[in-house]
């Protein structure tokens, strides 16, 4: 015959872990310095300046307006 398992301790092992996982993305999310935020917040803005100057380019390329 099979063993007998306590239903409580394994969905209470289940909910201790799935808790483990929200904190660590919380910890992700969350657990960053202002300094980290703003480092993180001038980069994308940056990423987008470049991105955009270079499409921009690349019409001007592409319309014949480059000088």
């Amino acid at each position: 015959m099979g063993d007998v398992v306590n239903l409580k301790r394994f969905k209470k092992r289940g909910e201790r872990e799935q808790a483990a996982k929200q904190a660590e993305a919380n910890r992700a999310l969350f657990g960053r310095t202002k300094a980290e935020r703003a480092r993180d917040e001038f980069l994308g803005e940056r990423n987008t300046r470049v991105l955009d100057q270079h499409l921009l380019n690349q019409q001007r390329i592409e319309s014949g307006d480059a000088s």
